[in-house]
């Protein structure tokens, strides 16, 4: 059964005075007299009732494993009154069970004696990045978007993912991704960005960040101050990008300037050096320049800022510690910290932020700021008509994912995308005689033999991501003498190596790239090439059905570098 939250709302002004007074505390609720702009106000009131551990404990969001919340998760939300949950891949296996994993989490925040219900997060952005799997809609991607090039696209993709979260019981999604995608070795962002162009990404992360707000869900902008240039990923290691600060100020802070005059309520900071503008051992993410004098200060921003992983190396590159970097990520400005797993790590760092919490009053100020803002958002969120449930409907779960409009416009999104490359054999008129399909990706053999049904096919892994074994391009080489043609998916350096191979074997191959296309710039001699950007059958079968002449391939590669 689904709980309003608004009945959290129903005390009356008279009773908040009271327990105020006596020096009880205020529940999460707001008199009717408190209007939508005077959540400032509510969360002053709220702050001002907590003791220190309510004050810590809502800077915290937490991961767990298991498709159930664990016993450890439980505690944290119901001793130490934890602000947030992150909802990972491997707690997301069934949306029915995770549905009821919410249900139980927010009843036991329910239970505490401020009664504030959690941000529960995730990284759902769409193509690429989809956390929540199950049968949620698998979308072409940000980059598609960037190829159909409408606000339209931008701001149902945001809607039809936002309404899927929403059911789930999901009210916070660490998306849109607005990295400008400047670096063709960019690999870790590539096609989750909209595109190499600045603008054209603010216009689309803009659509998309209001379609999901339509869906109650609060988005959280990343990665700050910008990914997209980084050569390297921040999970394993610190990027350094040779960025100065006007060139960083007109590209990859647009989006943000865009979000921020729009409300944005919250932004992740990323773990990346910049070495041109601080000094190179210090991430963004624990950067005051960055966080403070940039994003408070020159943006303006009033959200809330979100850490990217504290488990990332990305953060720990200098030699501290977990628990010493999330102090350092608090004081130069963020105010929730995000730690994945690892209960005893959580503890470690509780305890040190406690600790300095009692000993600098400075520190205890920043949290109480945190807090204010973390409030107002759930305040303006978690109230309002559309607000995404705190006990998700399991029936609802189970009849409304995936939806069949969303399904039909993810579809439609996919061929608009579609993008040529080069045209030589299009239309390719063929039954798959003397045809063989290649990819590492299951979904693409299948589509790609509704078209071609006499076709071969050869599959090999899509691991290791940045090279090729030599067995399978020898095997491939070898099983290829036979065929005249063949149709080749793209998708990593992997590919990249083993279309090379056949390349320097004179074969005629016939590309279909997803992703990034990016890799065909370095390969010479592909005739016939069209690009699709997600992984899902949609996309796969749109781009067969332009290769066969039924559709046109309308799209643009929203990205420059492909054609230096």
């Amino acid at each position: 059964m689904k709980r309003s939250i608004v009945a959290f709302y129903k005390v009356s002004s008279c009773l908040i005075g009271i327990m105020i007074i006596t020096g009880a505390v205020p529940l999460w609720a707001a008199p009717d007299f408190y209007s939508a702009g005077d959540t400032a106000a509510l969360a002053g009131e709220i702050v001002a009732a907590m003791d220190d551990e309510e004050l810590l404990g809502q800077i915290f969001m937490l991961g767990y494993f298991g498709r159930s919340p664990s016993p450890e998760i439980l505690h944290w939300i119901r001793d130490k009154k934890i602000g947030g949950v992150k909802i990972f891949g491997w707690n997301a296996e069934n949306l029915s069970e995770l549905g009821r994993s919410i249900g139980r989490m927010q009843s036991e925040a329910g239970r505490t004696r401020l009664k504030i219900p959690l941000f529960i997060a995730t990284d759902q952005e769409g193509g690429w990045v989809r956390h929540v799997k199950g049968d949620t809609s698998i979308t072409p991607g940000n980059i598609a978007v960037g190829a159909s090039g409408t606000p339209y696209d931008a701001y149902h993709t945001g809607k039809y993912i936002g309404d899927e979260l929403s059911l789930i019981g999901i009210n916070m999604n660490f998306a849109p991704t607005v990295d400008v995608y400047t670096n063709k070795e960019a690999h870790v962002i590539g096609p989750r960005s909209f595109s190499e162009d600045p603008l054209q990404t603010a216009n689309l992360a803009l659509a998309y960040y209001r379609g999901m707000q339509k869906s109650g869900i609060i988005c959280t902008a990343k990665h700050f101050p910008g990914h997209g240039n980084a050569a390297e990923d921040s999970h394993g290691t610190l990027p350094k990008i040779f960025t100065d600060f006007e060139t960083l100020w007109n590209r990859d802070l647009l989006p943000y300037r865009f979000l921020i005059k729009n409300d944005l309520p919250a932004i992740m900071s990323a773990h990346l050096a910049f070495p041109n503008i601080i000094d190179e051992t210090i991430p963004a993410s624990l950067s005051s320049f960055f966080l403070r004098e940039v994003l408070r200060e020159k943006l303006g921003f009033e959200g809330i800022v979100i850490t990217d992983d504290m488990r990332m190396n990305g953060v720990l590159h200098n030699g501290n510690g977990i628990s010493e970097s999330c102090l350092m990520a608090i004081e130069a400005g963020n105010d929730m910290i995000m730690i994945s797993h690892d209960h005893l790590m959580h503890q470690k760092v509780w305890d040190l932020l406690y600790r300095k919490m009692q000993e600098d009053g400075e520190f205890r100020r920043l949290l109480r700021q945190s807090v204010l803002r973390i409030l107002r958002v759930k305040l303006d969120y978690l109230r309002q008509e559309n607000s995404v449930p705190l006990e998700p409907d399991i029936s609802a779960i189970e009849e409304g994912i995936p939806s069949s409009e969303g399904r039909s416009f993810f579809f439609s999104q996919a061929c608009r995308s579609v993008s040529l490359i080069q045209s030589e054999r299009i239309p390719f008129d063929s039954d798959g005689t003397g045809v063989l399909l290649v990819s590492q990706l299951p979904a693409f053999l299948q589509a790609g033999r509704e078209f071609f049904p006499k076709a071969d096919s050869f599959y090999y892994p899509y691991t290791p991501f940045y090279h090729a074994e030599d067995r399978y391009i020898q095997e491939l080489l070898k099983k290829a003498e036979t065929y005249s043609t063949i149709l080749f998916c793209l998708a990593n350096p992997n590919s990249a190596e083993v279309l090379e191979a056949l390349r320097a074997s004179e074969k005629e191959c016939i590309v279909l790239s997803v992703l990034t296309p990016v890799y065909l710039r370095d390969i010479p001699g592909i005739t016939t090439a069209l690009a699709v950007y997600g992984t899902g059958r949609d996309s796969f079968l749109a781009g067969f059905a332009a290769l066969r002449g039924e559709i046109p391939a309308e799209g643009t590669v929203p990205i420059r570098m492909f054609q230096e």
